[in-house]
C-alpha cells in the first residue's frame, strides 16, 4: 500500500510502498478515507519533543487524524464488522487499565499515540491497524461523512474534551480562544456551541474574519493590543474559560492574564523548540486568585458518541472547519506551510 514516510526531520516525507498492516486478534483494519493533517504531524515533522522523551522517530508513517471503513477484523473483535464506517481516535486505550475503565482512555497508560510510534504506523496511507478496536472505535452516523469526522481528529475532540469535560463551560461564560488555527476555530465552535460567549484572538484577520463567522462575539489582534486588558475590558471582569490554543509562551500567559478570579486555563497546543515544555507561569497570581489551570489531550474513546450525536443533530459542523481537501502527494507541501502559519482552518487528506 501507498504510505507518507518520515525519513528525515524536516524534509519531505518519502511516499513509498509498504506492507500491509498486521491484524491482531484485538485490532481492525481501516481502509483510509480521509485523514487530517494537523499541527502535532507538524511537530512531528519538525523532530520536536526530545524534551518530553516523545521525539518521533525517523521511519515512522505519520497521520493520526483518520476516517474510514473497517476491512479486516481479528478473531476477538465482537462489536465492529467489516464495512463498518469508524472514527479513530489518536489516542488508543488498550481498555482494560483503570483510567479506561473509568471513562478517561485518552490518558491510558498502557495506550498508544497513532502515528506518533512504531507500535501504531499511522494514517497517512491507505489503509492502518487499530489495535484493541471493541474499546477504542466508533461507527459513523450516516449523516457524518468521512471528511467531517477527519475533522474531528485530535483538534476537535481535544477542544471539545478540554472544554465540555475539563472546562465544564455553560451559558454565559466567556471564553478567551488564543490562536485561531485548526484547533483554536475548533474552540471557537465549541464553546459557541456550548452557549459560551467567545473572544477569539490571532494575528491575522483572515483567521478571525472565520472565528466570527463560527460564532466568536469579540476578536482581538493580539499584535496591536494588550490582550489581557482588552479581554477584561470587553468581558466585564475577565474570561471565565480561556484557551491557549497555539502553545506558545506568549499566549499561555495572555490566556492566564484575561482569566477573571476562579477562571480556568485550558492548555492545549504543544510547545516548539523554542519553549521547549516549559512556560515561566505568575505562579503567586494563579494562587492569589484561585485559578485553574489543565490540560486537554484528545478525548476519551467511550465518549466519542457524545460528539458524535451533537454533529449529527446539526449542533456542531466541523465540515465548517474543512478549508482544503488534498492528495497524499501533497501532505509535505502542507505540513511546510504550517511553519510560516499559512494555513487555515483544518486541511484533509481525500485522495490516497
Amino acid at each position: 500500500m501507498r504510505a507518507a514516510v518520515l525519513e528525515a526531520y524536516g524534509e519531505p516525507l518519502s511516499i513509498e510502498s509498504v506492507d500491509d498492516p498486521t491484524l491482531d486478534p484485538h485490532g481492525v483494519v481501516v481502509e483510509v478515507e480521509a485523514c487530517g493533517i494537523c499541527r502535532s504531524d507538524w511537530h512531528a515533522w519538525q523532530g520536536h519533543g526530545e524534551w518530553a522523551d516523545d521525539r518521533v522517530p525517523i521511519g515512522q508513517i505519520l497521520g493520526h487524524e483518520p476516517a474510514g471503513r473497517v476491512v479486516r477484523t481479528g478473531d476477538r473483535v465482537d462489536s465492529l464488522e467489516v464495512g463498518d464506517r469508524v472514527a479513530v481516535p489518536f489516542n488508543l486505550g488498550e481498555g482494560s487499565c483503570r483510567y479506561c475503565r473509568n471513562g478517561h482512555g485518552n490518558v491510558c497508560t498502557d495506550g498508544y499515540a497513532l502515528g506518533f510510534e512504531p507500535e501504531v504506523p499511522g494514517a497517512f496511507a491507505e489503509r492502518v491497524h487499530v489495535p484493541h478496536a471493541d474499546y477504542n472505535l466508533t461507527t459513523l452516523p450516516d449523516g457524518v461523512s468521512a471528511t467531517e469526522a477527519a475533522a474531528l481528529g485530535c483538534r476537535y475532540v481535544t477542544a471539545f474534551h478540554g472544554l465540555a469535560h475539563r472546562a465544564d463551560v455553560g451559558a454565559g461564560d466567556w471564553v478567551a480562544v488564543h490562536g485561531c488555527g485548526g484547533l483554536g476555530l475548533a474552540a471557537v465552535q465549541i464553546a459557541a456551541a456550548l452557549g459560551g460567549r467567545v473572544v477569539a484572538v490571532d494575528v491575522r484577520d483572515e483567521p478571525l474574519s472565520m472565528a466570527t463567522d463560527l460564532g466568536a462575539e469579540k476578536t482581538v489582534r493580539a499584535d496591536r493590543t494588550d490582550v489581557p486588558a482588552v479581554i477584561e475590558a470587553a468581558t466585564g471582569g475577565g474570561a471565565h474559560v480561556s484557551v491557549d490554543a497555539l502553545g506558545r509562551a506568549e499566549t499561555c500567559r495572555n490566556s492566564l492574564g484575561c482569566l477573571r478570579p476562579r477562571g480556568t486555563h485550558v492548555q492545549v497546543g504543544l510547545t516548539t523548540d523554542a519553549e521547549r515544555g516549559e512556560v515561566s507561569l505568575p505562579i503567586d497570581e494563579l494562587t492569589r486568585w484561585d485559578v485553574s489551570f489543565v490540560g486537554s489531550r484528545g478525548m476519551p474513546p467511550s465518549r466519542y458518541d457524545e460528539l458524535l450525536g451533537l454533529i449529527d443533530a446539526g449542533r456542531l459542523e466541523p465540515a465548517r472547519l474543512v478549508t482544503r481537501e488534498v492528495a497524499l502527494a501533497d501532505v509535505s507541501d502542507r505540513l511546510a506551510a504550517m511553519t510560516s502559519y499559512d494555513t487555515r482552518g483544518i486541511e484533509v487528506v481525500t485522495e490516497l
